[in-house]
């Protein structure tokens, strides 16, 4: 069976679905993204995802508004066109093409490259962008794949993980949004992967705890869960915020108030990744050190057990 997208409005085949050369996302990275789970042909969380994803637009002044995001509906139809019931999905969202005129804008000097989304942004302010004052209409693409989770050993026997070298700046004004300038964050994340790791752990520039390329830290000291505040920043995760849901549900006390330093992270009895594809992803050795016995802890495994559950209840047919 072809394999289909959802572009702009349309079910395509995934061979016919066309983005154009003047895009904000193709030139300047200018654009952001989802990454889902869906189960039982519904994405998991689905509006937490677009509320998380429009609030990402009005910070960075892209023109993307919550309102041009698809519905529900949308998603189950691409997943039930290309048959499938648990998979990861992509939302992509940018600025859209924008016209040859906004390169020839009169307040630049000749030569200077225009960024496409900054003309966007300046329509959407009110700035003349083209001769017709028009808006590009944002370029939303949704594609489904299947879903390739961690296999089982990873939940039984725990992961690996490695410090990145490189600090998280909390100056950068694209931290704890998830841009399509995502290069760095893959580079880390190849760079453990050569190294028999499953992710690489961000600290800030006070060498306190961030947050994994891909994914939400959390520990477990003396049976508190802790997770670094949102206001490091970090991405503020999904996932993130189901188990901090999870936990107050099952008495688990959390809390997200003080830094995280290196000594926390190694002296924790648990240790534990979070997203919405792994859910909660136990580490059981941070590069050399072992993580308390080396096992998965309860907590993270009562916390995987109630995500699963959690999961399967919202998303039943």
């Amino acid at each position: 069976m072809s394999r289909y997208v959802h572009l702009n409005g349309n079910l395509l085949p995934a061979d016919a679905a066309r983005v154009s050369v003047f895009d904000g996302g193709f030139l300047h990275g200018a654009g952001l993204f989802e990454t889902m789970r869906a189960q039982g042909g519904r994405v998991f969380r689905l509006e937490a995802h677009l509320d998380r994803l429009a609030r990402s637009a009005e910070t960075l002044s892209l023109p993307i508004p919550r309102s041009a995001l698809p519905e529900a509906e949308v998603f189950e139809e691409l997943l039930a066109r290309n048959d499938l019931r648990e998979a990861r999905v992509r939302l992509t969202a940018t600025p859209g093409a924008v016209l040859p005129a906004c390169a020839q804008r009169p307040d630049v000097d000749d030569g200077q490259d225009v960024d496409p989304s900054s003309c966007a942004g300046a329509a959407s302010r009110g700035i003349s962008a083209d001769p017709a004052d028009a808006i590009p209409a944002p370029t939303i693409c949704i594609v489904a794949d299947e879903l390739r989770p961690h296999p089982p050993d990873a939940y039984r026997h725990g992961v690996a993980v490695m410090i990145s070298r490189r600090p998280q700046i909390a100056s950068d004004p694209l931290t704890a949004h998830k841009t399509l300038c995502y290069l760095p964050r893959l580079a880390a994340l190849q760079q453990a992967r050569l190294a028999r790791c499953a992710e690489s752990l961000f600290f800030d520039e006070s060498n306190h705890l961030a947050e994994g390329t891909i994914s939400n830290v959390f520990i477990v000291r003396n049976g508190r869960l802790r997770t670094p505040s949102l206001s490091t920043p970090v991405l503020p995760g999904v996932a993130r915020r189901v188990v901090l849901e999870l936990a107050a549900t099952l008495g688990i006390r959390a809390d997200d108030a003080e830094p995280i330093t290196i000594n926390d992270l190694l002296d924790a009895d648990e240790v534990f990744l979070t997203s919405v594809i792994a859910l909660v992803l136990p580490v059981v050795r941070v590069e050399r050190k072992t993580i308390a016995q080396g096992a998965p802890g309860p907590v993270t495994t009562n916390l995987l057990k109630g995500f699963r559950d959690l999961i399967a209840s919202e998303c039943k047919a």
